[in-house]
């Protein structure tokens, strides 16, 4: 996450996660809501980057596309599982 510290960047990915996970509406645990607001976070970003977008700083920005991001994430695993099963 950018513009933010570990210690914040694990506490905004918890709530990312877990609100991705009301959205979606997955079950998933602590630890995986944390994986998945942060993974989501840094995925987003360079997404963003890669499109010649400069994602904008501040927990604020991060926290949204953090929860973006993983509710990305939560979709593609499950188009994956779902042609896998």
């Amino acid at each position: 996450m950018e513009g933010v510290g570990w210690i914040m960047a694990i506490i905004l990915g918890g709530i990312a996660g877990w609100i991705a996970e009301q959205i979606m509406k997955s079950e998933m645990g602590v630890m995986m809501n944390i994986i998945l607001g942060i993974v989501g976070a840094l995925v987003l970003n360079a997404i963003l980057r890669m499109l010649g977008v400069i994602p904008p700083d501040g927990w604020i920005w991060q926290s949204v596309i953090a929860i973006i991001g993983a509710c990305l994430l939560i979709w593609v695993w499950r188009m994956v599982r779902g042609r896998t099963a």
